[in-house]
């Protein structure tokens, strides 16, 4: 991407990476380099999610959310690191974000299969799920959601590979039984006094996971109905690839056209490829008027906790290297940076290494 040239995030046709035909499959390929690469970000078209489905989803949580907050609090919670059921408002802060946390509450849920060992291992990354009492629509429609942008988020990866020239399941292969999750939100309205200042709905930050799938959100008014974009400087913005002509990137909005959905790269995607592939650096901006709220669902594919994560052999040069170094186990990556951003207390790390000093202790004074 050369600075002179118009920003322009490609857009990756699903029906062309699927194809028999080169030339689709050239496409879609094409596009997953240059949009992971300069932008760490692609709009995916022929995703098969069904915006219906999508919006009787959000009715459903909509209802979740409306609920008191004595009876959220008993979903999830600090005991397996938020990464289960409810997260209150102002727990979530970015690392870079000065300590200003997110103005939003969320949902966790997993849509595929855990590892038992890696349950054992990590008991809160990898926590049961948790659900609301009467609450059966909200759970299935959740879980069918996550589970198609998994898929979809798979057929990314086998694209990825292709673009990157390994071999067809080698990104694949490293999320099996990983700890996936999907993420509804409701980011929440400003005050007048609030509209302006520091608050921000998300601050800017790099998704610490491999891909992370968005199929779209809803904006609502102050009387709580669904409405247009309050205003056009609203959303998602990205920050690009930095260049020797623009060393910290240029912001971009990132609004997808329509029917298309956003895949974004996450850091272990970035590490995994010695930075070929750009973590995208995002922040979500509040409207410029209050009393609006939006509501917006995310997937997470991760790698699973056994993997290595480090620069694959091809990219493995001495920059990459430097950069990407040490090596560290998925598992320990995650732990590491739940703790960075507020949700795993510090104490969390006591767990990673060696856990049995007490028992040489105990040896020691009973000799």
């Amino acid at each position: 991407m050369s600075h002179d040239q118009p920003l322009a995030i490609p857009i990756v046709d699903l029906a062309d990476l699927r194809s028999h035909d080169a030339d689709a499959v050239g496409r879609a390929v094409g596009a997953l380099a240059e949009g992971f690469g300069s932008y760490g970000l692609v709009y995916v078209r022929s995703h098969g999610v069904d915006q219906a489905a999508l919006d009787a989803f959000y009715d459903h949580f909509l209802g979740f959310t409306a609920r008191d907050e004595a009876d959220k609090r008993t979903l999830g919670g600090a005991d397996i690191w938020f990464q289960r059921g409810w997260t209150p408002p102002n727990t979530e802060r970015a690392v870079v974000a000065g300590g200003q946390p997110d103005f939003k509450e969320c949902y966790f849920a997993a849509p595929e299969p855990v590892d038992p060992v890696a349950a054992t291992e990590y008991p809160e990354i990898y926590a049961d799920n948790v659900w609301p009492p009467d609450a059966e629509g909200f759970k299935a429609r959740y879980l069918s959601l996550g589970h198609q942008l998994h898929l979809i988020g798979l057929q990314l990866l086998r694209g990825c590979a292709h673009a990157l020239g390994l071999a067809p399941y080698d990104l694949e292969a490293l999320v099996y039984g990983g700890p996936h999750v999907t993420r509804a939100l409701r980011y929440l309205a400003l005050g007048a006094d609030q509209v302006g200042g520091p608050i921000l709905w998300g601050e800017e930050h790099t998704d610490f996971n491999l891909l992370t799938l968005l199929p779209g959100g809803r904006f609502l008014d102050p009387t709580g109905q669904r409405c247009p974009r309050p205003d056009a400087q609203c959303g998602l913005y990205l920050r690009t690839r930095a260049t020797d002509a623009q060393p910290r990137g240029q912001m971009l909005q990132g609004t997808p056209p329509e029917g298309c959905i956003v895949a974004q790269v996450g850091q272990e995607l970035e590490i995994l490829t010695g930075g070929t592939f750009l973590a995208t650096p995002h922040v979500i901006k509040a409207p410029l008027t209050p009393g609006y709220t939006r509501v917006a669902l995310a997937h997470f594919v991760h790698v699973h906790a056994h993997r290595v994560l480090y620069p694959l052999e091809p990219f493995r040069d001495a920059a990459a290297i430097a950069a990407y170094s040490p090596p560290v186990l998925a598992g320990t990556y995650g732990t590491k940076t739940l703790v960075d951003i507020g949700l795993a207390p510090p104490t969390a790390l006591d767990q990673l290494g060696y856990r049995h000093y007490d028992r040489l202790g105990a040896m020691h004074h009973d000799s």
